[in-house]
């Protein structure tokens, strides 16, 4: 539903989002007998030109050369997303695309998480990103502590829906491999069908009631599980699909704008704080520009959309390529990629109701 910007007449947006809408389609900066031609504005060019270059002077627009048209800003793209743009129906092919693909495999399993990416990719024609929820947040089936070196262990944890993640954990005290067996055996009847979250509390308000005996090994294990919480690998993953895809775009004929991507995806820490944002906010969000705060890429746009796991556990998926992109599709292709990556959407067709 739009919102009408108050320092914007009608006419300046209806030119305002045309420049945007041919922009979009062809990546070529924008004049105002294209405009005249093409939109039906009913208007002179030279009033056009008028209109343009007060959309100029107030940051919507910007003339890459003095003789070329003009391009949206990040300005001027914020404001189409959040007021201009009619979001579109995800079509039928797409959305049996998807529910085919995904239903063939367990549900939310990083085999499902990436072929999810990869198909994104590949109807976005840009770069996917995917955050796969936190093992401590999923339901896990097992825990297995196994030695490395006297203060040092790997923790191997198996979620519910089967996906492993190796964690090494440094700890503050020397532990032997016999100790590490007599945890893991303390921890089985804890684990199966709980959090590593709620194994730790488990754990704690076992202070109160634990026989005598055991007080040392839950302390061991308490210790063992808090350093696996905010162990090496604990911070969460990015799964990053189609990049290929995106330097096929034609944004992407300087090689020094390549670089600053490829830098941008070797900075999986940034990338997983972006995804995170999803993760606390809900719905669909939508980074552009400087929004993102990536650095040296500035012509970027991120759209993404938190999944839940069955059992309560969250993770993100998204699309990142150029401003340039048509968010009117992939704004809904995204949050029903993410709709079927949930398990209440595990179930569901692709047909709407």
């Amino acid at each position: 539903m739009s919102q009408l910007h108050p320092d914007l007449s009608f006419r300046a947006r209806r030119i305002l989002y045309s420049v945007i809408t041919e922009y979009i389609a062809t990546g070529e900066p924008v004049g105002s007998r294209k405009l005249s031609r093409r939109y039906g504005l009913q208007l002179s060019p030279a009033s056009i030109r008028n209109v343009l270059a007060d959309l100029e002077d107030a940051g919507y627009l910007v003339q890459p050369h003095t003789s070329a048209g003009r391009v949206p800003t990040d300005r001027g793209f914020r404001l189409f997303v959040d007021a201009l743009v009619q979001m579109r129906e995800v079509s039928a092919d797409d959305r049996a695309a998807i529910a085919s693909r995904l239903s063939a495999l367990s549900p939310a399993h990083d085999d499902q998480i990436r072929e999810a990416g990869r198909l994104l990719a590949s109807m976005a024609g840009t770069a996917a990103l995917l955050s796969p929820p936190r093992a401590e947040d999923e339901k896990l089936a097992q825990v297995r502590f196994v030695f490395v070196k006297p203060r040092r262990i790997l923790a191997v944890l198996v979620t519910g829906r089967g996906s492993v993640q190796n964690r090494v954990v440094e700890l503050d005290r020397d532990i032997s491999p016999s100790e590490l067996e007599q945890v893991h055996n303390y921890l089985s009847e804890l684990v199966d069908g709980h959090s590593l979250a709620e194994v730790r509390a488990n754990l704690a308000d076992r202070v109160e009631t634990e026989r005598p005996e055991y007080v040392v090994l839950r302390r061991h294990a308490l210790e063992m599980v808090k350093a696996t919480i905010s162990g090496a690998g604990a911070k969460g993953e990015v799964v990053i699909e189609g990049q290929g895809l995106l330097f096929d775009r034609p944004e992407f004929s300087d090689p020094e704008k390549i670089r600053a991507f490829v830098r941008t995806f070797e900075e999986k820490e940034r990338l997983l704080g972006l995804l995170d944002q999803t993760l606390r906010a809900g719905g669909v969000q939508v980074l552009i520009g400087t929004e993102a705060n990536l650095g040296d890429v500035a012509d970027v746009s991120l759209i993404s959309a938190r999944y839940q796991a069955e059992g309560g556990a969250t993770g993100s998926v998204g699309i990142i390529g150029p401003a340039r992109v048509d968010y009117g599709k992939l704004v809904p292709l995204v949050e029903f990629t993410a709709r079927m990556l949930s398990s209440e959407g595990a179930d569901d067709d692709g047909d709407d109701d």
